[in-house]
């Protein structure tokens, strides 16, 4: 291989890897919202609890405070966390268009429970169910590196149209 030829193909997968995890279709569930009409802004204040213990639970947005972002809805609880979230959206988004990120990483497109987050390297993640939270928690470096790799050959699948399991939204309120 030439040093042109290699040039390409390092700055190919370079930018593969660096594109935010996004661009197809987001999940949305029966609430009609991204995130089932959780705060996305909100997860980035929350104190996150270590790999092993439950985190925290998300914070339901409001129905009539909303901005619209790859096709969906977005509720926030907060103008506030509106107007942060319509200033830079692809920061809050959660990978994977809301979709499970250790069912990416094992090579699907699967419903998120918005109260299994996790934020790695400034990037939200969600997951569906405890048990699949510690398979992901095993090797969360090791998982995402498996989820960028699928997703470039399912971003642009069909958005799951799947029910999130044992999961009720309380959000967004109105």
């Amino acid at each position: 291989m030439n040093r042109f030829t290699l040039a390409v193909a390092t700055a190919a997968s370079t930018l593969a890897l660096s594109t935010t995890a996004f661009a197809g279709d987001q999940y949305i569930d029966e609430t009609g919202f991204a995130v089932s009409g959780y705060d996305v802004v909100a997860y980035f204040d929350i104190e996150m609890k270590p790999p092993g213990q439950v985190q925290t639970q998300g914070v339901p947005g409001d129905e009539s405070i909303t901005a619209d972002y790859n096709g969906a809805t977005f509720a926030f609880s907060t103008e506030k966390n509106r107007d942060k979230f319509a200033a830079d959206p692809a920061r809050y988004v959660p990978q994977y268009d809301g979709h499970y990120a250790y069912g990416v990483a094992q090579g699907g497109k699967v419903p998120a429970n918005p109260n299994l987050w996790r934020i790695v390297d400034d990037k939200l993640y969600l997951n569906i169910t405890d048990v699949v939270v510690g398979f992901w928690e095993e090797d969360i470096p090791g998982n995402i590196t498996l989820s960028e790799n699928n997703w470039v050959s399912i971003e642009e699948d069909a958005a799951s149209e799947s029910t999130i399991p044992k999961f009720t939204s309380e959000a967004p309120k109105s």
